[in-house]
């Protein structure tokens, strides 16, 4: 098996990474191929799923044309900079190109120690690249940019960790780029404004090839552009990412690092999964305001390459403050979509605003209501088709607001057959639930038992379909059953 490796990042300065082979490990064997993307890459899924393909997974075989480096990058981190990060347990083997021309970066996560590793063993433990490995793909299949997970093995050794030794694992990572905001402040920290620019230059050919070259300000307001719609779809979903900093917003405007994240059952805004936000930095509803934040730090480093400090500096602060309207409108036309409006009128905001509140002061499911909901937009349903409303109902308490919103439905041209339908693309039947996950991951790392992880991972490619022989999945957790902490694998 050979990878047409087209490679692009490593002719940047060597100051842009470090330049470092993964690690070896005796006995990987495969978990799980993601046979659609590797046919996407142009990779062949049973040599993926081989004993060549596991060799090649966890870093043992280096095929020829891959030129592996850990990539260099500052951050924020729960608010505090961090000068030098840097991947500290993954080797980028390269880019390759798929038959639409879109080029993606083949990474390795925890494939041992590089340049960046400081303290650290550079491995993972094998439950935290499940979690990965299902998380991104169910993000994708709901529509909402992420990295993605080729593959998941395991690598047949013991990681030791606070809880005491785990199995291992290594994660086949695909991206559209690993640049970060944190890459941008790496380079600002050290006034190193060549550096700054090469890299504006390079994100801009890569990701935005048809904006102006080397115009910070250009780069600047395409990002917040795509930052704003991302953290819309990630509230209309009811996720929750554990780990905001600037080292993990990509300008590729895709969702990166699933550590600890999960989505929301009970509607909460206050919903907190990481074990590690103790002040709720990162909880759901100061999501906008977070990524408004990194933005800003965004902004900063992008400054040192000005000319004009003052005009440029102008510039950038006018994109910042349009930045709360873009997410706002991207918000309310996914809510208009999901409430079965063919738009987001100024008056809808009061009924949005309601139900929310009912599903606050009730503790009703996020997911099931917005559901439920499209099963109730048709008063002629189809008796054959499964319903979730079989497993949830409204409280009494709803009567009048749904009473207004199908008052509000009625200004709506499409039959409501056609609303119902277009409502149930987009508002899933089964997502991720964090209890379901855990249960996965379990079953995978303490018992070798790969079943439920699979039959969770093969739901999850159909989110909008109603899982009829896995009903249990779609259900939220009994009070017992609840995972409220999600942790980092590191």
């Amino acid at each position: 098996m050979t990878i047409d490796f087209d490679n692009t990042y490593v002719d940047l300065p060597d100051r842009f990474y470090e330049a470092c082979e993964p690690a070896s490990f005796d006995d990987p064997e495969i978990v799980r191929v993601n046979e659609g993307l590797a046919r996407q890459l142009g990779l062949d899924p049973e040599w993926l799923d081989s004993g060549e393909g596991a060799a090649f997974a966890v870093g043992n075989r280096v095929l020829e044309g891959s030129r592996p480096i850990a990539t260099a990058y500052a951050g924020d981190q729960f608010g505090n900079f961090v000068p030098q990060l840097g991947d500290g347990r993954a080797h980028m083997l390269g880019e390759v190109v798929d038959d639409e021309g879109q080029r993606f970066d083949i990474q390795l996560k925890g494939s041992g120690r590089t340049p960046f590793s400081q303290r650290g063993d550079g491995r993972a433990p094998l439950g935290p690249v499940l979690r990965e490995y299902l998380i991104s793909e169910a993000m994708h299949a709901l529509g909402i940019p992420t990295t993605r997970s080729l593959v998941a093995a395991s690598t047949g050794e013991q990681v030791r960790r606070s809880d005491g030794p785990e199995p291992g694992g290594v994660l086949v990572r695909v991206a559209r780029s690993h640049i970060r905001v944190g890459t941008f402040q790496y380079f600002a920290v050290r006034d190193d404004v060549d550096g700054l620019q090469e890299l504006t230059s390079y994100a801009l050919d890569r990701h935005y090839p048809d904006l102006e070259p080397e115009a910070p300000v250009t780069l600047f307001d395409a990002v917040a552009d795509r930052q704003a719609k991302l953290v819309a779809q990630w509230q209309l979903v009811g996720f929750i990412h554990g780990v905001m900093n600037t080292d993990n917003m990509l300008v590729s405007g895709e969702t990166i690092d699933y550590g600890p994240c999960a989505f929301m059952n009970a509607y909460d805004p206050e919903t907190v999964y990481s074990s590690i936000d103790e002040r709720g930095r990162y909880a759901y509803q100061n999501q906008p305001g977070i990524a408004h934040w990194n933005l800003s730090r965004f902004a900063g480093a992008l400054l040192k390459m000005a000319d004009d400090e003052t005009a440029m500096q102008s510039k950038l602060e006018k994109v910042l403050e349009s930045f709360p309207e873009r997410l706002q409108a991207s918000y309310e036309e996914g809510m208009a979509r999901k409430l079965g409006f063919e738009e987001f009128r100024e008056e809808d905001g009061e009924l949005l605003a309601d139900l929310l509140d009912l599903m606050e002061h009730h503790e009703v499911d996020f997911t099931l209501a917005f559901r439920r909901l499209a099963e109730l937009a048709d008063p002629a349903p189809d008796a054959d088709r499964p319903e979730v409303g079989d497993s949830f109902a409204f409280p009494p308490a709803y009567d009048d607001w749904l009473h207004r919103w199908r008052t509000r439905l009625r200004d709506c041209e499409a039959p409501s057959a056609e609303i119902a339908d277009a409502m149930r693309e987009v508002n899933p039947a089964v997502i991720p639930r964090n209890h379901r996950v855990n249960e996965a991951i379990e079953d995978a790392v303490e018992r070798g038992d790969y079943e439920a992880f699979h039959t969770l991972t093969e739901v999850l490619e159909n989110p909008f379909e109603y899982p009829e022989n896995h009903e249990e999945l779609i259900r939220p957790p009994a009070p017992n059953e609840a995972i409220e902490a999600t942790f980092c694998g590191t």
